[in-house]
Protein backbone atom coordinates (compact mmCIF):
# COMPACT_ATOMS: atom_id res chain seq x y z
CA UNK A 1 0.00 0.00 0.00
CA UNK A 2 1.33 3.57 -0.59
CA UNK A 3 0.12 6.37 1.55
CA UNK A 4 -0.02 10.11 0.82
CA UNK A 5 -0.19 12.54 3.74
CA UNK A 6 -1.58 15.93 3.28
CA UNK A 7 -3.46 18.55 4.90
CA UNK A 8 -0.37 20.06 6.81
CA UNK A 9 0.12 23.73 7.25
CA UNK A 10 0.59 27.27 9.27
CA UNK A 11 -1.88 27.13 11.75
CA UNK A 12 -2.35 29.91 15.23
CA UNK A 13 -2.51 28.61 18.89
CA UNK A 14 -6.13 27.58 19.49
CA UNK A 15 -6.98 27.02 15.34
CA UNK A 16 -7.70 23.75 13.80
CA UNK A 17 -6.02 21.56 10.80
CA UNK A 18 -7.33 18.59 9.38
CA UNK A 19 -4.96 16.38 8.24
CA UNK A 20 -5.83 13.39 5.22
CA UNK A 21 -3.96 10.26 4.88
CA UNK A 22 -4.75 8.82 1.19
CA UNK A 23 -3.80 5.06 0.50
CA UNK A 24 -3.67 3.42 -2.96
CA UNK A 25 -2.57 -0.21 -4.06
CA UNK A 26 -4.45 -2.64 -1.60
CA UNK A 27 -7.58 -2.81 0.54
CA UNK A 28 -7.10 -0.08 2.50
CA UNK A 29 -10.33 -1.45 5.11
CA UNK A 30 -7.81 -4.31 5.80
CA UNK A 31 -4.92 -1.88 7.52
CA UNK A 32 -4.63 -0.21 10.51
CA UNK A 33 -3.40 2.95 10.30
CA UNK A 34 -1.69 5.45 13.26
CA UNK A 35 -0.68 9.31 13.01
CA UNK A 36 2.73 9.77 14.18
CA UNK A 37 4.91 12.95 14.73
CA UNK A 38 8.05 13.89 14.98
CA UNK A 39 9.38 17.43 16.15
CA UNK A 40 13.10 18.81 15.40
CA UNK A 41 15.63 16.82 17.67
CA UNK A 42 12.84 14.15 19.03
CA UNK A 43 12.36 10.91 18.63
CA UNK A 44 9.12 9.91 16.69
CA UNK A 45 5.94 10.08 19.03
CA UNK A 46 2.93 8.19 18.54
CA UNK A 47 -0.36 10.74 18.20
CA UNK A 48 -3.29 8.65 17.17
CA UNK A 49 -4.45 5.21 15.87
CA UNK A 50 -7.53 3.62 14.14
CA UNK A 51 -7.84 -0.19 13.99
CA UNK A 52 -8.99 -2.08 10.83
CA UNK A 53 -11.39 -4.48 12.42
CA UNK A 54 -13.81 -2.58 14.60
CA UNK A 55 -12.75 1.14 13.85
CA UNK A 56 -11.07 1.65 17.38
CA UNK A 57 -9.52 4.44 18.33
CA UNK A 58 -6.36 5.28 20.39
CA UNK A 59 -4.59 8.54 21.01
CA UNK A 60 -1.67 9.86 23.06
CA UNK A 61 -2.41 11.85 26.32
CA UNK A 62 -1.20 14.87 24.82
CA UNK A 63 -3.72 15.04 22.33
CA UNK A 64 -6.56 13.63 23.99
CA UNK A 65 -9.62 15.66 23.70
CA UNK A 66 -8.17 17.66 21.09
CA UNK A 67 -7.63 15.55 18.23
CA UNK A 68 -9.76 12.82 16.28
CA UNK A 69 -8.85 9.86 13.80
CA UNK A 70 -11.35 8.79 11.45
CA UNK A 71 -11.42 6.74 8.44
CA UNK A 72 -13.44 6.82 5.29
CA UNK A 73 -13.14 3.47 3.56
CA UNK A 74 -14.92 3.95 0.87
CA UNK A 75 -12.38 6.88 0.15
CA UNK A 76 -9.73 5.07 1.07
CA UNK A 77 -8.57 7.88 3.35
CA UNK A 78 -8.17 8.59 7.17
CA UNK A 79 -8.07 11.51 8.95
CA UNK A 80 -6.75 13.49 11.65
CA UNK A 81 -8.50 16.10 12.63
CA UNK A 82 -6.84 18.65 15.06
CA UNK A 83 -8.31 21.61 17.17
CA UNK A 84 -6.93 23.47 20.13
CA UNK A 85 -3.62 23.18 18.29
CA UNK A 86 -0.72 24.38 20.83
CA UNK A 87 2.74 25.43 19.75
CA UNK A 88 3.85 22.31 20.73
CA UNK A 89 1.81 20.19 18.24
CA UNK A 90 4.41 21.67 15.52
CA UNK A 91 5.83 18.71 13.97
CA UNK A 92 6.12 17.20 10.80
CA UNK A 93 2.83 14.30 10.82
CA UNK A 94 3.22 10.87 9.15
CA UNK A 95 0.63 8.38 8.74
CA UNK A 96 1.14 4.81 9.21
CA UNK A 97 -0.63 1.38 8.26
CA UNK A 98 0.02 -1.93 8.37
CA UNK A 99 -2.12 -5.10 9.00
CA UNK A 100 -2.13 -7.21 11.97
CA UNK A 101 -1.38 -4.78 14.06
CA UNK A 102 -2.27 -5.83 17.43
CA UNK A 103 -3.78 -3.77 20.22
CA UNK A 104 -0.56 -3.70 22.32
CA UNK A 105 1.42 -2.72 19.58
CA UNK A 106 -0.70 0.71 17.83
CA UNK A 107 1.42 3.17 19.52
CA UNK A 108 4.67 1.41 18.49
CA UNK A 109 6.07 2.92 14.63
CA UNK A 110 8.01 -0.56 14.75
CA UNK A 111 4.64 -2.20 14.26
CA UNK A 112 3.85 -0.56 10.80
CA UNK A 113 5.74 -1.38 7.53
CA UNK A 114 4.50 1.47 5.44
CA UNK A 115 4.48 4.81 5.65
CA UNK A 116 3.73 8.13 3.82
CA UNK A 117 6.36 10.58 3.26
CA UNK A 118 4.95 13.24 6.30
CA UNK A 119 3.29 16.47 6.55
CA UNK A 120 4.80 19.92 8.16
CA UNK A 121 2.42 21.40 10.93
CA UNK A 122 3.58 24.61 12.38
CA UNK A 123 1.53 26.22 15.01
CA UNK A 124 2.83 29.79 16.35
CA UNK A 125 1.37 31.41 19.20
Amino acid sequence: VQLQASGGGLGQAGGSLRLSCVASGRTFSRYTVGWFRQAPGKDREFVAAIRASNGFTAYADTVKGRFTISRDNAKNTVYLHMVSLRPEDTAVYYCAADTGVILSSLRQPSAYDYWGQGTQVTVSS
